[in-house]
């Protein structure tokens, strides 16, 4: 018997020694995507004889009001690998994801917690009809909102976007630091039509804005909302990056990590040095072309 092993290895361990008893097979592959999607990005090369309070709770913090019941299940799951791991003699001591009188002083109760409104969003199946009717309407608004669903952008950072932040011949659009949600510059590959819909801009170009409302100020809110209702369509700007996740996820084989770095959120320290090194960027761009692809 090993006297070391890391976290994701006993994980591993863990369910090839549970699965048989579990319920159906989308119990145990729940069971795996909580794992490699939360806690390994994490945890999963530390040797789980340090797995410590500090590092659970950098598991379980980022998604405990957002994806309440994903982490309620998964600090289960990490208990229950721990208490595996207590049990094969590969660590010692209280179990740091315990719940009471332990991680239920630090943490909401579930049950509490205010749940979030979901942003309506369109299912990716109606995308392809979706996107040839946006394409047929007219206005700055309309092409704003296509680009925000082709970029898996944000509204605001499409809607205050100018010309500087573009380098058209790579291809890549650079959001600065202080105009991203998490404070961190964020770059996007652009699909040929994402580019299209840029290079378009350009020819029109009045000021520093790609984007510009018709007084040449930042475009409103609420000009990317008035598309969507004019067309009818159930749904908020902000959904399509759900519409995205949504088929990155069940229609395509890129990791979750890639995903969720074309949204800009917060991901794992190791994923983030390879992103800055760049090696992930062209592997994203391939990604964003296919969306497009999916989308015309």
């Amino acid at each position: 018997m090993a006297t070391a092993l890391i976290f994701s290895e006993c994980a591993t361990k863990y369910m090839e020694a549970h699965e048989s008893g579990w319920r159906n097979p989308k119990h145990a592959q729940q069971w795996r995507n909580t794992i490699e999607s939360y806690a390994n990005p994490v945890i999963g090369q530390m040797l789980v004889r340090d797995v410590g309070l500090p590092h659970v709770m950098r598991v379980l913090e980022p998604i405990w009001h957002l994806k309440t019941e994903t982490a309620k299940r998964l600090r289960g799951r990490l208990e229950a690998v721990l208490d595996w791991a207590i049990t094969r003699d590969l660590r010692s001591g209280p179990n740091p994801a315990r719940w009471k009188g332990h991680l239920d002083t630090l943490l909401a109760q579930p049950g509490k917690i205010t749940k979030t409104k979901h942003h309506r969003r369109l299912p990716y199946a109606e995308m392809p009809v979706f996107m040839a009717e946006l394409r047929k309407q007219a206005g700055i608004g309309a092409k704003a909102l296509e680009f925000t669903i082709l970029t898996a952008a944000r509204s605001g950072e499409v809607r205050g976007a100018t010309w500087d932040e573009f380098d058209l011949k790579a291809g890549l659009w650079t959001v600065p630091a202080d105009r991203m949600k998490a404070g961190k510059e964020h770059r996007v590959p652009l699909s040929d039509a994402a580019l299209a819909i840029v290079k378009s801009q350009k020819d029109v170009a009045i000021n520093q804005f790609v984007f510009p409302s018709p007084r040449g100020s930042v475009l409103s809110d609420m000009t990317l909302s008035a598309v969507l209702r004019r067309m009818k369509v159930d749904a908020v700007p902000h959904g399509f990056r759900s519409t995205f996740r949504d088929w990155a996820a069940e229609k395509t084989d890129y990791p979750n990590e890639m995903a969720e770095m074309a949204l800009a959120h917060t991901i794992s320290d190791k994923v983030e040095a390879a992103y800055r090194r760049g090696d992930l960027l062209e592997k994203r761009r391939q990604m964003m072309q296919d969306w497009a692809k999916f989308c015309t």
